[in-house]
């Protein structure tokens, strides 16, 4: 299913669903990002997804990684929790969802970059190398901040 992402456009269509979301952050011991490349716009992002019924938001982060990429993580902290109404995501069957998404930020444990269905590519990606990339600016503004290691989690 395609997506089409609007962000603070004003002819972006109204929203008719909030779905809790999660990504993660996760950096390697060279200090890179997972990255993967979504097959569903072709833009980077950190791995994610919705939540689904029986898990809990941590637990949704450790499945949507090791779907989408192929490794393993453990939750250890938030980098922040993501939710500007004029962020809006059109899908091709017609919802049309208000951003909100929590960041964690997680630790690797084990496995090797793996593509699934949602996701072309997988890659570790170090931090000068992401102005060469096709990022959304919401997502940019997630990596930024787990870069940043803030003292509190962002809230916005």
């Amino acid at each position: 299913m395609a997506r089409t992402e609007y962000f603070h456009d004003a002819n972006a269509p109204k929203p008719n669903s909030i779905v809790v979301a999660v990504t993660a952050f996760i950096l390697d011991h060279q200090g890179r990002v997972l990255l993967i490349q979504r097959t569903d716009n072709g833009l980077w992002a950190l791995p994610g997804g919705a939540q689904d019924f029986g898990e809990s938001i941590a637990e949704t982060a450790v499945r949507e990684t090791k779907e989408e990429t192929g490794i393993d993580v453990e939750v250890t902290d938030m980098v922040g929790i993501y939710t500007d109404p004029n962020h809006i995501i059109a899908y091709t069957d017609g919802e049309v969802r208000q951003q909100f998404s929590i960041c964690f930020r997680a630790r690797y444990l084990s496995g090797q970059p793996t593509e699934s269905d949602e996701s072309s590519r997988v890659a570790w990606i170090s931090q000068a190398e992401l102005d060469d990339l096709k990022i959304h600016p919401s997502m940019r503004l997630r990596i930024d901040h787990g870069y940043a290691n803030l003292a509190k989690p962002y809230i916005g």
